[in-house]
């Protein structure tokens, strides 16, 4: 009997499956606001408008000198923005929900939604080039087209993401709704810690946040291409254990043969020879076609040689001594003399 952990997890009841969000008119709506926001925080970057003068006013301040006491924390604090350790984090958990509830959808969808992020944020990165708050040349210059990747920040959309795609796949509402005010708090502390840092500019970390909300808004679009992806993944895995069986039959086991028995004494040296002419057992079947005598001599002891089986001879006559006085049976008497005379 099984007494471990997934034991015991298969005779609990199956959650329930995770529901597909749908582009709804509010969810439109949502997409379309942030999408102009969006918009908007990078054409005052283009322009270098109040933006960037509020940039450089929060990098001359330098937070991580005012309060140096909490730096130490926030050095791992960030950690939780980085894409390489939250992205396992976040998929083992995913993957054991996979597990349980028997579908690839969490995982696919944390795939999706990264590979998304990596295309839509890294490719603003490099087009609008910004240098970072350390690498800056010239104090109220917006820093563009200078070799830099900081904006938007990556950091920011990251945690947006990563930790908010645990709120789009909750299985219910009060889940959905703790996990996105948790989410929201994370990735909101991880952009100002790199504010506080001096890694990034305050600008790139509000972009960050605009373009990690793209992301989940949008991620009902792609729900299709998961399903198809989800499909396709089950058909492969079939066929090729299909294929497995066919190309690998089951192996024939030989049965055993028994081994002959080992003749000893005279049945080593071979059947007893008989005299010509002697009607032994072996002749009258032969010459019959019938089975022979079921009583056969007895076998030769063993060193012995085997003695020829002889038919008995019939004696020619009594072995009788012969009597004076007995007259054979069948024969005449002979005269008795005549007493007196």
């Amino acid at each position: 009997m099984r007494t471990d952990i997934f034991a015991r997890l298969d005779r609990e009841p199956e959650p329930p499956k995770i529901e597909t969000p749908r582009m709804s008119r509010h969810r439109i709506a949502l997409f379309g606001g942030t999408l102009a926001f969006y918009l908007a925080i990078v054409i005052a970057v283009l322009v270098s408008s109040w933006l960037v003068t509020l940039d450089w006013k929060v990098m001359l301040f330098r937070p991580y000198q005012q309060w140096p006491g909490i730096h130490a924390f926030l050095d791992y604090y960030v950690v939780l923005g980085q894409r390489g350790p939250t992205a396992v984090m976040v998929a083992c958990w995913l993957g054991w929900r996979s597990w349980r509830q028997h579908t690839l959808r969490p995982l696919l969808t944390l795939g999706a939604s990264l590979l998304l992020l990596n295309v839509t944020v890294g490719a603003v990165k490099i087009g609008l080039g910004r240098l970072g708050p350390h690498y800056a040349t010239q104090i109220g210059s917006a820093e563009l087209f200078a070799g830099g990747d900081i904006f938007p920040s990556g950091h920011t959309a990251n945690a947006v993401v990563t930790w908010g795609i645990l709120a789009y796949l909750a299985a219910t509402p009060r889940a959905r709704r703790y996990l996105s005010a948790m989410s929201a708090l994370v990735s909101l502390g991880v952009g100002l810690t790199t504010v506080y840092l001096g890694t990034h500019w305050l600008s790139d970390v509000v972009l960050g946040w605009a373009a990690g909300l793209l992301i989940l808004l949008g991620l009902p679009w792609v729900e299709p291409l998961i399903t198809r992806a989800e499909n396709w993944i089950f058909a492969a895995r079939e066929w090729l254990s299909a294929r497995g069986r066919t190309a690998a039959p089951e192996p024939v086991i030989p049965r055993p043969v028994p081994a002959a028995p080992v003749a000893t004494g005279a049945a080593a040296q071979g059947p007893a020879r008989e005299p010509a002419g002697t009607g032994g057992p072996t002749a009258v079947a032969t010459a019959t076609g019938s089975r022979p005598r079921a009583h056969t001599a007895p076998p030769a002891h063993p060193g012995h040689p085997a003695r020829p089986e002889r038919p008995p001879i019939a004696p020619a006559g009594s072995r009788r001594p012969p009597h004076a006085d007995r007259t054979p049976r069948g024969g005449t008497a002979p005269a008795r003399p005549v007493a007196g005379g």
